[in-house]
């Protein structure tokens, strides 16, 4: 054998044995997950669509364009808004859930995740078993308003009086269904009165019928009542927060109004579909709390009225399960349907 071939033996039992090194190590990390995602070839190399179920203009599209923004930064790749509105939300989030679970296609929904597996007996994606959730982003509380001129003054004027006339007060909402109509179940539950339900189309219409005494009451998130409340044109009663809020200092919780236990949000939180990588989630989760945690994002969320969360996604997991759990017992009980 030539003497070269000799004197490169050594060479090539180090190549063999650091290549040995190599694969055990890669083997180790992927037993213990903590393989990078681009060693699995799991993070994604195209545009991340954000798809939100809802219209624009609305409090999840304005969470989703600021969260787009960042989370393009953050990640050095294009975030792009993807509106989908329709069957209550149903329509975006299908098509989150049947996406390919590499990370590009994200889903940024509401209240109304929680709501539809218990209103529709048929929904086209299974909530449970077909989303990866990775965070809460924030919360928005519910004032419970009256018209300036109302005679009540609190909830126990309201209780009161719906249970001297049980079905002669009314109170509005956005529609059947929203977190508005089941606010005014669960204080109906909670108090054991009678209050007629009133829906409209939208939010705004039944806003303006409130001030206009059209109807006694609502339970209307801070960001849409709230300037009414400031203006003179509402008087909030209570919030349906856990604890007073920030900016809401003087209005009691309906908690400690006489309802134990009663606390209403909508929420906006992020979601991936089932399956996608486990480093692209974890990313996703860490720059999403990263954000929201942000001064730059604080100051935005305080401009807005709104809370924000960031949770971790196991927290966010318990949140969704409590919250289905509990609407799908009030609407039970009202007998809401929805065809």
């Amino acid at each position: 054998m030539p003497q070269r071939f000799k004197e490169n033996r050594p060479l090539a039992r180090l190549d063999k044995a650091l290549a040995a090194i190599v694969l055990v190590v890669t083997a180790t990390a992927a037993v213990l997950g903590v393989v990078p995602a681009h060693a699995q070839g799991a993070w994604p190399d195209k545009p991340l669509k954000l798809v939100v179920p809802y219209p624009a203009g609305g409090n999840a599209d304005n969470t989703a364009r600021l969260l787009a923004t960042q989370l393009g930064q953050r990640l050095g790749q294009q975030v792009v808004v993807d509106n989908r509105p329709g069957g209550s939300g149903t329509i975006g989030a299908t098509a989150v859930a049947k996406a390919p679970a590499d990370g590009c296609a994200l889903l940024l929904d509401a209240t109304a995740f929680t709501v539809n597996p218990s209103l529709f007996p048929k929904l086209p994606f299974d909530a449970t078993k077909d989303f990866a959730p990775i965070s809460l982003v924030l919360q928005v509380p519910l004032l419970m308003v009256v018209p300036a001129n109302s005679p009540f003054q609190s909830v126990a004027d309201v209780a009161k009086a719906a249970k001297a006339r049980p079905g002669h007060l009314t109170y509005a909402s956005a529609g059947n269904g929203g977190a508005q109509h089941l606010a005014g179940e669960l204080f109906k539950q909670g108090q054991k009165v009678a209050i007629t339900h009133i829906p409209y189309r939208g939010g705004a219409p039944a806003l303006t019928d409130l001030i206009g005494g059209q109807v006694d009451v609502m339970f209307s998130a801070t960001t849409a009542s709230g300037p009414f409340v400031k203006s003179g044109k509402l008087r909030a009663l209570a919030i349906t927060s856990p604890r007073r809020a920030e900016g809401w200092e003087a209005v009691p919780t309906v908690a400690e109004s006489g309802v134990p236990g009663f606390q209403v949000s909508e929420w906006n939180g992020l979601f991936a579909p089932a399956g996608t990588p486990r480093p692209v989630l974890e990313r996703l989760e860490a720059e999403t709390r990263a954000i929201v945690a942000s001064p730059e994002m604080k100051k935005r969320f305080a401009e807005l009225g709104v809370q924000g969360v960031g949770s971790s996604a196991q927290e966010f997991s318990a949140f969704l399960k409590a919250e289905t759990t509990k609407w799908a017992e009030v609407i039970r009980t009202a007998g809401i349907r929805i065809d």
